[in-house]
């Protein structure tokens, strides 16, 4: 074995034995300068760094670097790895947290300094009750950021509501984005977003702290959260509630010195309590537009796109063959959306005095489109910007 893969096995006993206590084993690294040498220590060396009484002196031993090593041949078999905290290739602000993992265990199709190594990357998360405010803002925050120079990477935590919109709005825009898990490489949650999980492995990476075999434990999304905060330069919260993971996530970036951004909501929506929260405790700044935001987080300009009318968003997107009457039906239906989120189906009949099957189709083309989106209750937004 050489002594890169010492090392990296020896980072991945030390994951497994402080979990839970991560800035235990940064202190005994930076005390015996490798996680290999802490291995090397004889039982006066271990009774030393960690006193005569501590429950982990006994679980620095051979047995737990061979069944590091098992662990990692695991992971290449099924197609997963491990990055050592000591790694040229470890994420750089993650390891300016005090609270970060000895090593990270990931799932890529790319290669892994160009998953980490000098990429701007933006957080994006809040509530898994989304709103159509939520979903629409975040498709626009989304598709600022890929028209910027920088285009950066999205980081979120694959759940429901806004994480795994922020996730296949960046898929969609052609972003690198990384989900950060509450469970092994080896596993999906919720299995309903395996498929997205796939689509972000092969354009971006799934990663944890949590080794093959790890269940979603409740505990588990609080301990990924500092992952998600501590990958990136700024955090974006769009929705939240006062409490919950994306309200945590917010403020522990906020802890670490990161950037954090706020979608401002009404007064006397619960969704929006948390951020409004933020805003008002100065916490957060407020984002204001698309545009405002990707400029204040120091990604530059974006690229200078016309607000298209919606008959010329219309035209330039259906074939020549559609018809005129179709069109302007068309046209008419997206300027409703346009002007009225979250309206539904049976509103835009109202609205457009057109037969509910016509404008079940015309909205279908719409969706089709990548226009707008449609949501399990019926209702209509804007997608992306």
């Amino acid at each position: 074995m050489s002594g890169e893969e010492e090392e990296r096995v020896s980072c991945c006993a030390l994951n497994r034995i402080f979990g839970y206590e991560p800035g235990i084993s940064h202190a005994i690294i930076e005390t015996m300068g490798s996680a290999y040498a802490v291995f090397g220590l004889d039982a006066d060396g271990l009774e030393t760094v960690f006193g005569p009484y501590s429950k982990y002196r006994n679980h620095i031993s051979a047995a737990a670097l061979d069944s590091a090593a098992e662990d990692l041949a695991r992971l290449s078999a099924c197609g997963c790895g491990f990055v050592g905290c000591t790694d040229s290739n470890y994420p750089a602000l993650l390891k300016e947290c005090p609270d970060a993992p000895a090593g990270l265990y990931f799932r890529t199709s790319l290669a892994l300094d160009h998953v980490f190594s000098g990429r701007d990357m933006i957080s994006v998360v809040g509530t898994r009750d989304m709103s159509p405010y939520g979903r629409e803002w975040t498709g626009k925050l989304v598709s600022a950021m890929s028209a910027t120079k920088s285009r950066p990477a999205v980081v979120s935590g694959l759940a429901y509501g806004i994480d795994v919109t922020a996730h296949c709005a960046a898929l969609d825009s052609g972003l690198m984005t990384i989900a950060v898990m509450a469970t092994g490489p080896d596993a999906v949650y919720p299995w309903k977003h395996r498929a997205v999980a796939e689509r972000i492995a092969s354009q971006g990476a799934l990663v944890t702290d949590f080794p093959m075999g790890t269940s979603p434990l409740k505990a588990n999304f609080l301990r990924r959260n500092r992952i998600i905060a501590g990958l990136s330069g700024s955090t974006l919260l769009v929705e939240s509630r006062r409490r919950g993971g994306g309200m945590m996530t917010a403020s522990l970036a906020f802890a670490y010195g990161r950037d954090v951004y706020a979608l401002p909501g009404r007064a006397d929506d619960v969704r929006s309590q948390g951020c409004n929260w933020l805003l008002r405790t100065g916490k957060a700044e407020a984002v204001y537009s698309p545009d405002d935001f990707v400029a204040r987080a120091g990604l530059g300009r974006t690229g200078c796109r016309a607000h298209l009318s919606s008959e010329s968003l219309i035209r330039s997107r259906c074939p020549h063959r559609t018809g005129e009457d179709k069109i302007m039906a068309m046209a008419s239906i997206l300027s409703a959306i346009r002007g009225n989120r979250g309206i539904t189906l049976d509103e835009l009949v109202e609205i457009s005095k057109l037969a509910w099957d016509e404008v079940r189709e015309y909205v279908s083309r719409l969706e089709c489109e990548g226009l707008v989106s449609v949501d399990v209750l019926q209702r209509c937004c804007i997608k992306g910007g």
